[in-house]
């Protein structure tokens, strides 16, 4: 069984952070899940380009406001207490923060490592332990 807490995480390697967010990845690959599962802080006020190439990710947001854009169509999709969205398509995106920080919970797949930052395209790299 895994057990981790969010305040083991804060603050340890398991945290990245960048300017408009920071990511809290309680599993990665090294875990053997098939996924990672991680809690995302979209910073409230920010805007983040994010083209996931290598990895399909499904997000739920349990606190805060914002939206996503995708790129492809210019459709914008309000986010909020209670909202999913899928990247399924791989689909090229704007995810901005509103008002109050976004709190998501995000699974990947494949799962990250645990290193991974957007890259100047909005990718994460395909990376193996």
């Amino acid at each position: 069984m895994i057990v981790r807490t969010l305040d083991e995480i804060i603050g340890s390697e398991n945290e990245t952070k960048a300017k408009t967010w920071a990511s809290r990845r309680f599993l990665l690959q090294k875990d053997n899940m098939g996924f990672s599962f991680h809690e995302t802080i979209i910073y409230s006020g920010t805007e983040t380009h994010i083209h996931y190439q290598n990895h399909l990710e499904a997000v739920y947001c349990v606190a805060g406001d914002g939206e996503i854009e995708t790129t492809a169509d210019g459709k914008v999709y309000p986010i909020k207490n209670g909202t999913m969205y899928a990247l399924n398509e791989n689909d090229e995106h704007y995810l901005r923060g509103g008002q109050e920080d976004m709190r998501l919970i995000c699974v990947f797949n494949p799962p990250l490592v645990g290193t991974e930052t957007h890259d100047e395209n909005g990718v994460y790299p395909l990376l193996t332990d």
